[in-house]
């Protein structure tokens, strides 16, 4: 619960396929935090997800001073004083959480980013593949559909694998069609999976060699629970990939820490660094 009168910030990272909200004290202590899926309104999921960060807070919307939004939906977000890029914010994130990493992969629901930072948590360089679904969450929520395995449980069958059939097509639309003749020629779902998630790490191994990959290297995105992939990223990459607490939230918890730098009740506002 918090003190009566106190000032707080938020972050809304309104993504493609969910919307994660984040509410943080002046001290930088997380209060309360949501992901709800965005649907059809962006703007509309973007206020839900902030107000059940709030109830999970004890606290008001009037208590909010500043909101920082990132994401897709940044532009659109009702609730939001100011927007930044998902870049910066993951950058940011995660070196609140793990100061010593100096590569973040972030594997979202449409798109995949390399992001080299610097020691301070600023952004050195970046890649994105955002043109194709290849190599996101949407490529892996398309073949558990395909191979009947659920989102959830693709990482734990993967690792059941007593080989790695090899997927050569990184498109979605060919790497379904390529599953389902695997499929019928008697491969078995583990070892598609070995391989499709092999298919991921090969995609985003390109975007960190790109930026040039320096560790300690940590990944986050909703794939970062998927411990088929990571396994891949780190067999590709020869290193080993720490994951946040909450590898969903990194983007949010990133906004609402550049809330608290926009926001100074002492001398108004400030800029924060944005791409």
């Amino acid at each position: 619960m918090i003190a009566d009168g106190e000032r707080l910030v938020a972050g809304i990272d309104s993504g493609s396929t969910s919307t994660k909200a984040l509410v943080l004290s002046r001290s930088r202590r997380v209060l309360g935090s949501a992901l709800l899926p965005t649907g059809a309104d962006s703007r509309e999921a973007s206020r839900r997800a902030l107000l059940e960060a709030l109830r999970q807070a004890g606290a008001s919307r009037r208590a909010v001073a500043f909101v920082v939004a990132t994401g897709y939906g940044r532009e659109i977000a009702g609730e939001a004083d100011a927007s930044v890029t998902e870049i910066t914010c993951h950058a940011r994130g995660v070196h609140f959480l793990l100061p010593s990493v100096r590569t973040v992969l972030d594997i979202g629901g449409q798109d995949s980013k390399a992001i080299r930072i610097h020691g301070q948590g600023r952004v050195r360089d970046f890649a994105m593949n955002d043109k194709c679904a290849a190599g996101t969450g949407r490529f892996l929520e398309v073949m558990s559909q395909t191979l009947g395995v659920p989102l959830d449980e693709m990482g734990r069958v993967s690792l059941t694998a007593g080989k790695r059939v090899r997927v050569s097509s990184i498109c979605t639309v060919f790497a379904e069609s390529e599953v389902v003749s695997l499929v019928a020629k008697g491969e078995r779902a583990p070892d598609i999976l070995n391989g499709l998630h092999m298919a991921v790490a090969d995609r985003v191994a390109a975007l960190a060699a790109r930026v040039g990959l320096q560790a300690p290297a940590a990944i986050t995105g909703g794939v970062a629970r998927n411990t088929g992939v990571v396994k891949a990223l780190e067999e590709r990459l020869g290193t080993a990939l720490l994951i946040p607490p909450e590898p969903q939230l990194t983007g949010c918890l990133g906004a609402a820490l550049i809330a608290l730098e926009k926001w100074q009740p002492e001398d108004g506002f400030r800029s924060a660094e944005t791409i």
